[in-house]
């Protein structure tokens, strides 16, 4: 009894078994096919996509050094049906444009212009009849070069550097300290310097090291294009020194003396600058001029020179008891 109800259990299983994988083959049948009317309707329609076309300069001449890469890539926006753009996305793409140095070379400037026209005569000539251009970016190309001229030119830092609090940049030092540039004569007289790239470092209280990129300048190019940078802080601290008081503009059968004959200035350096500093780093003037024309019993002094290496320099009074003597 038990055998037959098994024999009909399996039966009825393969029965709807078999049934179900017909009904689910004809489903997927089918789903393909409405997949594929639908990619076929949709690969039809008028599309605009943008796409890359390789750019390549060709012909420069053995002595000729391009000092300004031009632009290797074109973003072109194309109109056309689906499956045209589709081979230009997915298949092998458009043929590299090729620009012939002779061709756009003006020896005298030191540049080479490719028009708009010329980039769209190349265009359709390597995609099909049926694709129409909608833009091309950029719409010239642009090349400079000269014949081995050069010059040598320092480097200096760009961007915002800021040392954490209590300490300041004591110093900057760079590897190499100046670059052969390559460029035209007129680019060679107006160019005295290059900048890194803009750098923006803050809240560093270590040494830093690091290599940075030379900032680009149009129809230059650099050699080497990048450099090690080192910035070097310091600890500030708050310090004072006595300075001599001197006097100007005094006639000469005439003497200035002033009490006190020194005055103290405070100011804010870096540690390693506080161990190399001297009174005659620091200028304090009495102008006989000024007391001549205000006359007090007071002479006031003047700060006028201080170390760049110092901050915040100030006096710690501006005005001092005087005696003039004849000679």
């Amino acid at each position: 009894m038990k055998s037959w109800l098994t024999r009909i259990y399996e039966s009825t299983r393969n029965i709807l078994f078999r049934l179900l994988n017909k009904e689910f083959l004809v489903f997927l049948f089918f789903l393909a096919l409405s997949g594929i009317f639908w990619l076929v309707m949709t690969l039809n329609e008028d599309y605009e996509r943008e796409i890359y076309v390789p750019v390549q300069l060709t012909g420069v001449p053995k002595n000729a050094v391009i000092t300004s890469e031009m632009d290797d890539t074109l973003r072109v926006t194309v109109r056309d049906k689906g499956f045209v753009l589709a081979s230009y996305l997915y298949g092998e793409g458009v043929r590299p444009i090729v620009i012939n140095f002779n061709t756009f070379a003006n020896t005298s400037k030191g540049k080479g212009t490719v028009p708009v026209g010329e980039l769209q005569r190349q265009l359709y000539q390597r995609i099909n009849a049926s694709t129409r251009l909608v833009s091309i970016k950029p719409d010239k190309l642009e090349f400079y070069f000269n014949y081995g001229l050069t010059k040598r030119v320092p480097v200096k830092l760009a961007g915002t550097i800021v040392p954490g609090k209590s300490f300041y940049l004591s110093q900057t030092k760079f590897w190499p300290e100046v670059v052969t540039i390559y460029a035209s004569r007129q680019l060679l007289d107006s160019v005295k310097h290059v900048n890194t790239e803009f750098l923006k470092i803050s809240n560093f209280e270590d040494t830093i090291i690091r290599e940075v990129r030379l900032a680009k300048i149009k129809g230059v190019k650099c050699v080497p294009q990048t450099v090690r940078i080192g910035l070097y802080p310091d600890v500030l601290t708050e310090e004072t020194i006595e300075v001599p008081i001197s006097a100007i503009n005094m006639p000469a059968d005439k003497q200035l003396r002033t009490f006190p004959g020194k005055v103290t200035v405070k100011f804010t350096a870096g540690a390693g600058v506080v161990r190399n500093l001297s009174p005659e780093h620091f200028t304090v003037v009495a102008d006989y001029k000024e007391l001549s024309q205000n006359a007090s019993d007071k002479c006031a002094i003047h700060l006028v020179k201080s170390p760049a290496t110092v901050r915040n320099a100030k006096l710690e009074v501006d005005k001092v008891d005087y005696l003039i003597e004849q000679k």
